[in-house]
């Protein structure tokens, strides 16, 4: 789990979640700052004071994050749920095979 030291000074609150089409502005934004390419697949974000400030890419197991803020925990952050989600995703694709539809009944 992250440190409370390794997050960005003054951050009270921090948003952890997926991204949006909305996002790639920022999401080339934090790659141009990293000196990194842009994440690519499902991609989380952690927001603190309404500004995206690291990524982390699920599928490719990477982050950017802006280097001029204390971003490690963030990341570690980021790490955490997309970790999770990577366990709970074969759980949701086993249990939905088991489901049988039928005819509506009049």
């Amino acid at each position: 789990m992250a440190n409370v030291r390794d997050l960005p000074a003054g951050e009270s609150a921090v948003v952890i979640r997926l991204a949006t089409p909305d996002d790639a502005a920022d999401l080339r934004r934090l790659a141009a700052l990293d000196s990194a390419r842009t994440l690519r697949g499902s991609v989380l974000v952690a927001e603190t004071g309404g500004v995206v400030r690291a990524a982390y890419s699920v599928d490719e197991r990477r982050a950017i994050a802006d280097p001029f803020v204390a971003t490690a925990g963030l990341v570690a952050l980021l790490q955490t749920r997309a970790e999770l989600l990577r366990v709970a995703k074969p759980q949701r694709a086993r249990g939905l095979g088991r489901l049988r539809l039928s005819p509506a009944r009049s």
